[in-house]
């Protein structure tokens, strides 16, 4: 559906000039949930309003559906977008909010009504069809504006952050409504977010950005368990990061020497040569041990309970630095560790992933 070719997108000139956006390619399918991730000022809205028009490439070509979009302007390109502030009109109500592009368009006034019962009912709003957009709530605003930008039944739908200004648990529950209504419309949307959480629980496939360049494009199990270098790693999830020493490798899986001189296996791509590399370990992939059974040692400085699961904080004693295990919280579970409590750490076979330095 979208093919970006090695776009570059540079603001300002000279000794001004701030390199937005390096040499990026991507191809996002049609009918994907496609996720573009990362920190503030990596490039990822950038990269969104290129699409939709509101900037243009420096260098690199865009094409949605075969057609290349260079000079085509946001009202000529079959996408529609929904921002992180809704913009909703305050004088209208819930059902001219969501006619108002179709009017825009021209549309007779019959199927702009049953455009507009369908796409209130797909979003669950059609009782408060009447009512003005200032006496509904966060979510149902939000839901006014996903309908507004579906109703013209544009074949991409870009969405930029538009989850930050709700609640925790409301924000949960719209991440399953966005998934619902990209299941049923069928429409390729394209999601901007910082938010690890989100990008896990809704993408198809996941485009992790960082300084104007994609990093790893995967989908979410593909990004969690095998990160394409030590920023993914650390962006995505928690992750202990351990210095360690390959010491041989055998297909997919390399023998490292730990700094406390015992040997763990972990996952291996790339380089297999014998040296320095760094080994990321998910808080899942370990437990804590008797000092002496453990691949590690150390003391617990802090223990945190957060329902589902407790975590744990180990100093570690062979390196400057804390370990964080993560354990689930169940009824038949042992005696609980307290502070200061003396520690191994057991790492599970295969449990984390090398990294070359």
């Amino acid at each position: 559906m979208i093919d970006i070719r090695e776009v570059t997108k540079v603001f300002g000139a000279g000794s001004d000039a701030f390199r937005a956006l390096d040499r990026v390619s991507v191809t996002i399918r049609q009918n994907e949930f496609f996720t573009l991730l990362g920190p503030s000022g990596c490039g990822k809205t950038t990269l969104l309003r290129m699409i939709a028009g509101f900037e243009g490439p420096t260098e690199g070509t865009i094409l949605l559906d075969g057609d290349d979009l260079a000079g085509k302007p946001p009202y000529e390109r079959p996408v529609n977008t929904v921002f992180q502030s809704y913009a909703l009109f305050p004088h209208m109500s819930v059902a001219e909010n969501v006619g108002f592009g179709l009017r825009m368009l021209g549309r007779p006034k019959d199927e702009i009504a049953a455009t507009v019962r369908e796409m209130l009912a797909l979003v669950r709003m059609s009782e408060l069809a009447e009512r003005q957009t200032a006496q509904i709530s966060g979510g149902q605003q939000q839901r006014v504006a996903l309908a507004r930008a579906l109703a013209p039944r544009p074949k991409v739908l870009l969405l930029d952050e538009p989850l930050s200004a709700l609640d925790f648990k409301l924000r949960k529950e719209m991440q399953l409504e966005l998934k619902r209504l990209q299941n049923e419309t069928g429409i390729t949307f394209v999601f901007v977010t910082h938010d690890q959480e989100e990008a896990l629980t809704m993408s198809d496939r996941i485009a992790v950005m960082n300084a104007g360049r994609i990093r790893q494009i995967g989908v979410p199990r593909e990004i969690y368990d095998h990160p394409a270098d030590r920023f993914v790693a650390d962006f995505i999830g928690d992750t202990n990061f351990l210095s360690a020493e390959l010491t041989a490798r055998t297909g997919d899986t390399a023998t490292l020497r730990l700094p406390s001189g015992r040997t763990v296996e972990a996952r291996a791509q790339g380089d297999g040569t014998p040296g320095k590399v760094t080994l990321a370990v998910r808080p899942e992939h370990a437990e804590l041990a008797p000092p002496e059974e453990g691949a590690l040692t150390g003391t617990l400085t802090e223990v945190v309970y957060s329902g589902t699961d407790t975590h744990y904080h180990v100093a570690l004693d062979q390196e400057a630095g804390l370990f964080v295990l993560r354990r689930q919280n169940r009824p038949d579970a042992g005696p609980a560790h307290q502070r200061g409590d003396r520690v191994g750490i057991r790492l599970g076979a295969v449990a984390g992933q090398v990294l070359r330095d």
